[in-house]
């Protein structure tokens, strides 16, 4: 069974029809990129995948559950539990430490606090960050604030991470320790990824490249 699923998603924004009927499965544990041109639709499509937005029509069950028969509420629970976001711009939030920032959705899942701190210790060192639990984002390489926010995107143990352009604000050397980090996590924890990227190193190393033009699948 895929953990991941739609059919015919549609998103139109006024008059302009952005996505014109998606069918998309991912199977657990694997690395799929998302390409295409500017405007192809592909930031829709993963803020559609990742909740963050409803379709007009259409389905999407992520982990067997149709998302979008879920209320607001109940899908923001989801998305906390099982979901996880790395973006462009790490977006840690600056007044919190690296530790702080990885524990955030953990607390917010009202799981045990001692076990959050502990999970996130152990990711930021998985990760190379044990020398930085304290500093903050500002104190930080961009680099580690990127690894910072795929730790934080894993605290809650999520079954699929979606990640946005996540090497587009890195230097070359970075960018490529970030790929390598995805498929490090894949091969240790099982972890599914779906990468959006104009990057064509990351969408090669990928499982499977999905190419979106005008909407559509290609």
């Amino acid at each position: 069974m895929s953990l991941l699923k739609t059919t015919a998603l549609r998103r139109q924004y006024g008059e302009l029809p952005v996505l014109k009927g998606i069918d998309l499965a991912v199977e657990p544990g694997e690395v799929v990129s998302i390409v295409g041109a500017s405007g192809a639709g592909k930031t829709t499509l993963l803020q559609i995948l990742g909740t963050l937005d409803r379709p007009d029509s259409g389905e999407l069950h992520i982990a067997g559950e149709n998302v979008f028969a879920l209320n607001d509420r109940q899908l923001a629970r989801f998305r906390n539990e099982q979901i996880g976001f790395v973006f462009q711009f790490n977006n840690l939030l600056p007044e919190f430490t690296a530790l702080e920032n990885v524990c955030l959705p953990g607390y917010i899942a009202k799981k045990d606090e001692k076990a959050v701190r502990q999970r996130a210790e152990s990711l930021l060192t998985t990760l190379g960050l044990q020398h930085r639990l304290n500093h903050l984002p500002s104190q930080m390489s961009g680099g580690e604030q990127q690894r910072a926010a795929v730790a934080r995107a894993l605290i809650n143990e999520p079954a699929i991470v979606f990640a946005d352009e996540p090497s587009g604000n890195l230097d070359s050397h970075n960018a490529e320790e970030l790929h390598q980090l995805f498929f490090q996590l894949r091969d240790e924890f099982g972890q599914t990824f779906i990468i959006v990227t104009h990057n064509e190193a990351l969408a090669a190393l990928a499982d499977r490249t999905v190419t979106i033009r005008d909407g559509v699948i290609i």
